[in-house]
């Protein structure tokens, strides 16, 4: 068997998903945790690593490729000149592996460069450090030609 990539419609990859697992597909959705600043909060959302895309795993004389299409959330095949393209196992295992080492890609990190866009410190580059709650951070900034520690709103910082 061999792993084939498939486009989901937009928002509707869980729906694929659901679908072709109900219809004894063999399926990997990876997804990871990434962290978001919504209203000024922290909040963690799970989203697809591949967004718009997940995998099945099939053989080429299945008779499951002819319901592919019709299946509710898929857009279509992955494919180059018609043909499916297949994706190697190793890749697959390659991404399976490192998804636990997947760096959260939403959040700050501490030592990132930030820039400080509402506040007294409005346009002040800084130094971000940590985070102080749900709704503040810790940066640094250069303040009569000393570095300051100061707590700003999360909603304040613009990578």
């Amino acid at each position: 068997m061999t792993w084939y990539a498939l486009q989901y419609k937009p928002a509707q990859g869980d729906r694929a998903l659901t679908h072709l697992q109900n219809q004894e597909v063999s399926c990997f959705f990876p997804k990871v945790l990434v962290e978001k600043i919504k209203g000024g909060k922290r909040t963690q959302v799970l989203e697809p690593l591949f967004p718009g895309y997940l995998f099945v795993n099939l053989e080429q004389t299945d008779s499951m490729w002819a319901k592919l299409r019709s299946t509710r959330g898929v857009l279509r095949v992955v494919g180059f000149g018609g043909k499916p393209a297949a994706i190697g196992a190793d890749v697959i295992e390659h991404i399976k592996q490192g998804l636990e080492s997947v760096a959260e890609q939403g959040g700050i990190r501490p030592g990132q460069s930030v820039q400080l866009s509402e506040g007294p410190f409005e346009g002040i580059n800084a130094i971000f450090q940590s985070y102080d709650g749900e709704v503040r951070a810790i940066v640094l900034i250069n303040f009569m030609q000393q570095r300051q520690e100061v707590k700003v709103p999360v909603s304040a910082i613009k990578r």
